[in-house]
């Protein structure tokens, strides 16, 4: 058993300004920081359109590219050799593989095909949580819908959620942080 880890460093990076997977955050690239956090999971690889060489991971294109984060996760459930797959955007440097490890514990005990947590402002984290691969089929179905709504995959298909005090009590305040202007960083 395990999960997969995909990280997508697909993002255009307007606000940041450059490409943020390849920023340096406390002496690595925030892109190293996350792949790190992915360190449990059986396989790990970067969904991007663009070469990410240096990290030792496989990096895959978009194989429907258009539909922002939702192609990222269309890849990364169709690359992934593993029936959960554990999905992170390339700007979260305070995932830890204690949180992958929790989550995954969650998985395993769901009936649904998604554990996803909330921030701390109630909104879902979609793209730190965990996706089992009989998501495929939904996520293509809104992609060529032209419906590119992440959240709309656990309204449909259903979802442990996991609350916010939860996560922070053992992961502290700032495992969402993510950035999307520099300054954002601490």
């Amino acid at each position: 058993m395990g999960y997969s880890g995909a990280v997508l460093a697909g993002g255009a990076s307007k606000r940041f300004g450059e490409d943020k997977a390849l920023f340096p955050y406390r002496g690595k690239p925030l892109l190293q920081w996350v792949l790190e956090s992915l360190q449990g999971a059986k396989e790990r690889f970067v969904v991007a359109n663009r070469p990410y060489e240096g990290f030792g991971v496989p990096v895959y294109p978009d194989l429907l590219p258009g539909a922002d984060s939702l192609s990222g996760l269309h890849s990364a459930l169709s690359h992934a050799r593993h029936p959960w797959v554990a999905v992170a955007a390339c700007d979260l440097p305070f995932l830890s593989r204690d949180y992958w490890d929790f989550l995954y514990e969650k998985a395993l005990a769901s009936p649904y095909p998604v554990v996803v947590a909330y921030s701390g402002e109630g909104h879902l984290e979609p793209l730190a949580a965990l996706y089992h691969k009989d998501c495929l089929p939904q996520v293509e179905g809104q992609i060529r819908a032209g419906d590119f709504l992440l959240r709309r995959i656990p309204e449909t298909l259903g979802a442990t959620y996991v609350p916010f005090a939860e996560v922070s009590a053992r992961f502290g305040e700032r495992v969402f942080l993510n950035a999307n202007r520099k300054e954002e960083l601490p």
